[in-house]
């Protein structure tokens, strides 16, 4: 096994419970397993199995990846990379913070919340896959499918834990090994039909130098099964986009009604027009409305 280290700085007033509770949402701790300070999360990079182990002081992040195979300058750079969107270092918060310091809604909210950041998936296929897999059902169940999902494409890592597929691993699949565990047809096949798309080089997931997001967007919207929704949140949690319109999400159509203090969920028109004001930082306004409900 080979290792490289990171030593990555924390900004002022990090909050790393909030990381560690968005990747060890699976109890079971197959692909991921947190305890205080400590984070420890298996993917599959470049067809290499890789441990990722964090361990979190008051001001860094120690990174380690332990790699089932050869270390090539590509692969130090895309985990470099994966590194950043796990531990939410896409997305600053003082741009909108300051956007919104005299906004009587979100400006509140926005000071309450403090350095609230957005948590990303490993990468851009992590989260477009949770995101199919999570649509519509509820978030144990999703957890439950989601487990399911990495045992049966994922491989072991030499250390212990499973590590979340690539798109190569999941095209490999055949329909009935997921329906057969309790994925809907719909499901299955859009996941396998993603994943082969971007195994065959057909779809590309790469963002362009400028990190222009409409080419990608319109890319994803073109495979049959994937819509707006689905989009929206892999430009978030896939990406780290800073301006994602999540006007589709039920919670953040609840959290504005709650905001606005009214009696019924504004209509996707609406929370569309109304999170306008804050591009082109509509993901921050986002979480912060999520955080809301959480109060």
């Amino acid at each position: 096994m080979n290792t490289l280290h990171w030593n990555l700085a924390l900004p002022p007033g990090y909050r790393q419970a909030e990381v560690l509770a968005f990747h060890g949402r699976d109890v079971e701790g197959v692909a991921e397993q947190v305890a205080p300070g400590r984070l420890r999360k298996g993917i599959l990079q470049q067809g290499a199995p890789v441990l990722l182990e964090i361990d979190f002081t008051a001001s860094e992040a120690l990174c380690r990846a332990g790699i089932d195979g050869p270390v090539t300058d590509g692969l130090q750079e895309a985990l470099h990379g994966v590194l950043l969107n796990i531990l939410g270092l896409r997305i600053a918060p003082e741009p909108f913070a300051q956007l919104v310091a005299g906004d009587p809604l979100m400006g509140p909210l926005a000071r309450a919340n403090g350095s609230l950041r957005i948590v990303q998936s490993a990468t851009p296929f992590e989260a477009l896959t949770w995101a199919i897999i999570g649509q519509q059902i509820n978030l144990p169940f999703a957890i439950a499918l989601r487990r399911t999902f990495i045992l049966q494409a994922g491989r072991r890592h030499s250390g212990g834990l499973w590590c979340y597929p690539e798109a190569r691993d999941v095209a490999r699949l055949a329909p009935e090994e997921l329906t057969s565990r309790k994925f809907s047809r719909a499901k299955a096949e859009t996941l396998l039909r993603l994943a082969a798309l971007v195994d065959e080089g057909a779809l590309s997931l790469e963002l362009p130098a400028s990190g222009e997001v409409t080419a990608v967007s319109q890319a994803l919207l073109n495979v049959k099964g994937i819509g707006p929704w689905t989009v929206n949140y892999a430009l978030l949690r896939g990406y780290g986009y800073a301006d994602c319109s999540l006007h589709g999400d039920v919670a953040i159509r609840a959290a504005l009604q709650k905001l606005l203090q009214e009696d019924s969920k504004p209509d996707m028109a609406r929370t569309e027009q109304w999170l306008r004001q804050y591009a082109p930082h509509r993901t921050m306004a986002a979480a912060h409305l999520w955080a809301s409900l959480q109060g």
